[in-house]
């Protein structure tokens, strides 16, 4: 340029642009931390912030904002019916109250959600005025915006101390100088609606089945609340979530979905000293009799359970777990079958994704690639080696292949009859929320002890999801809080908009599964024209029984009714049967 021109620019007034942040852009907060402490792992301090690596990640903008939402969504409406806690303080709307306003804390993160404060309060509205911005010198706006709530806006928010007394006036609930939280409302965005900061909280994991790509990861519901990643940080029970690696580890070596399990009381001795141990089903005193496996998880039988992790043996299930990445070192205790052990989301969502994937290891991660100040590649995660992609031309010569290496950690077969189990789970059992979803789903729920945590974790051909709910200092959420309940339909209404422009692609049956008709109730062949029969999946060598030993019945001499003596050698020998 010229030396006028150059004069000129210096003479322009410098226009700065503040960076906007918050989860109306991508909702990716969590997911940033989550890179920077990946490369800071794999680097030092100053090789991240100064050394010009260019960071290929692996997030879906798309997905990701989807996943925050549906997340937000459950934890605000769960949060709101416990009532309504108060104000987040007060200030005086006396004089300039955009200037107190301006200095309260605000979460930056939660758009559409707005801090204000209530100017003046009727029967039937409140005026509200909200937090103004500051100029990048720090200094208040002059500009004050106002808007109204509704009555509506508030009858959700009856006292947490008196949630039967119904909200009839804005005043019951909101009085001047309250400092508070809105949203407009989707049918007039001048009006708003009283929101308050959930006291619950847990975390989402949406995952790539077929190479563990991270999609979306929500760790709570705001990151300028709290940093504490529960996706990849918190350790909680998964509760019945688990029962997944349970029945796999019995599927690996030897039994069937059809195998039958005693569903009646059983003690476990727990040694001198101790009293005995009376696992319950969470229906408490209801039991069903003899029940075939795929009976048990779909409804989620506890006492079943315990009497298959008795049979298969805890030391052979740990070392499923440890396999299948949710568990390094799982404690021989039957209690543990149920999901009494702690681990994270991510854990169980990459578990689960093993199971869709037809059993190839797979390693969670949110860097598909790092490149340096040159465009030099330094890090790559897929390791697949492809065959013919270096070609200098087409000749006829045969197509690439990608040559998979990866580390089979589960018979192809058996990830696909507790996958059809787990479509059991959402068609028949304690997953139904995921029914409107009108896809092939499959996935389990998860409640623990004294339902301190709620939740779901559940799965496509094509994307795992995970969802747990519960307090950070874990407590009871409250009677009928089970993960079919909270969980489940949050992952619903994620997938409902992630697949609605995707087709419903089926789970792929692997060479060698029979698919045999049943009787569900019985889990022998069913007969011609058999109404209610269903589908199972069979090994080679497997099929329907003419008549079923049932595992923790007894003969009438009082011993115990033998299983099939290939399934008991398998399962003593833990060397699976493929």
């Amino acid at each position: 340029i010229t030396a006028a021109q150059a004069e000129e620019a210096r003479k322009a007034p410098l226009n700065v642009t503040v960076r906007t942040r918050g989860a109306h852009i991508a909702g990716a907060e969590y997911f940033a931390e989550e890179v920077r402490r990946a490369v800071m792992e794999k680097y030092d301090e100053k090789r991240l912030y100064e050394g010009g690596l260019s960071v290929r990640t692996t997030l879906d903008p798309k997905m990701q904002v989807m996943a925050r939402k549906a997340f937000v969504d459950g934890l605000v409406a769960f949060d709101e019916q416990q009532g309504y806690r108060g104000a987040i303080s007060k200030v005086d709307v006396s004089g300039d109250w955009g200037v107190k306003l301006a200095d309260v804390h605000a979460y930056t993160d939660i758009a559409p959600w707005r801090l204000a404060v209530v100017l003046n309060v009727s029967d039937q509205a409140a005026r509200i005025g909200f937090q103004p911005a500051r100029e990048p010198g720090g200094a208040v706006v002059r500009d004050r915006q106002v808007g109204n709530i509704p009555l509506d806006g508030v009858k959700w928010a009856k006292q947490a101390s008196d949630k039967f007394r119904p909200v009839t006036k804005v005043s019951q609930v909101l009085s001047p100088g309250d400092v508070i939280y809105v949203e407009p409302t989707a049918q007039d965005a001048t009006q708003y609606r009283l929101r308050q900061p959930p006291e619950i909280s847990g975390a989402m994991v949406v995952m790539d089945t077929q190479t563990g790509r991270v999609l979306a990861i929500v760790g709570g519901f705001s990151f300028d609340q709290s940093q504490f990643d529960r996706a990849t940080q918190a350790m909680r029970q998964p509760g019945s979530s688990f029962k997944p690696v349970v029945y796999s580890t019995a599927l690996d070596n030897g039994y069937t979905p059809s195998t039958v399990v005693m569903d009646a009381p059983i003690e476990i001795d727990q040694g001198p000293g101790l009293p005995p141990w009376r696992p319950e089903n969470y229906s408490a005193g209801h039991f069903y009799g003899p029940q075939t496996l795929r009976f048990g998880i779909e409804q989620s039988r506890n006492v079943m359970t315990v009497r298959l992790a008795q049979e298969v043996g805890m030391p052979l299930i740990a070392e499923y777990a440890r396999r299948l990445g949710v568990y390094d070192n799982l404690p021989n205790y039957l209690a543990y079958a149920l999901g009494a052990g702690e681990t994270t989301v991510m854990r169980q969502v990459t578990a689960y994704s093993m199971f869709a994937n037809g059993g190839r290891r797979i390693q969670p991660t949110f860097i598909d690639r790092i490149q340096d100040r040159y465009g030099h590649t330094i890090y790559k995660h897929d390791q697949r080696d492809c065959r013919g992609c270096d070609a200098q031309a087409w000749s006829n010569q045969p197509e690439p292949t990608l040559v998979d290496h990866r580390e089979q950690v589960l018979d192809p077969m058996t990830a696909y009859q507790i996958t059809s189990m787990l479509e059991g789970v959402v068609q028949r059992g304690t997953g139904t929320a995921l029914r409107a979803v009108g896809k092939p789903i499959a996935g389990k729920t998860g409640t623990t002890n004294e339902e301190k945590d709620a939740w779901f974790v559940g799965y496509t051909p094509e994307i795992a999801v995970g969802v747990y709910i519960g307090y950070d200092k874990p407590r009871h959420i409250g009677r009928g809080a089970t993960g079919g309940h909270l969980a489940a339909p949050i992952v619903r209404d994620f997938l409902k908009v992630a697949l609605a422009d995707k087709p419903a692609l089926e789970f792929r049956v692997p060479p060698g599964i029979k698919l045999i008709r049943i009787d569900p109730k019985s889990g022998l062949r069913a007969a011609p024209g058999q109404p209610g029969a269903i589908l199972e999946a069979f090994k080679p060598g497997t099929a329907p029984p003419d008549y079923n030993a049932v595992i923790g019945a007894t003969n009438p001499d009082g011993t115990p009714v033998a299983v099939s003596p290939e399934a008991e050698s398998a399962a003593r020998t833990g060397r699976g049967l493929w």
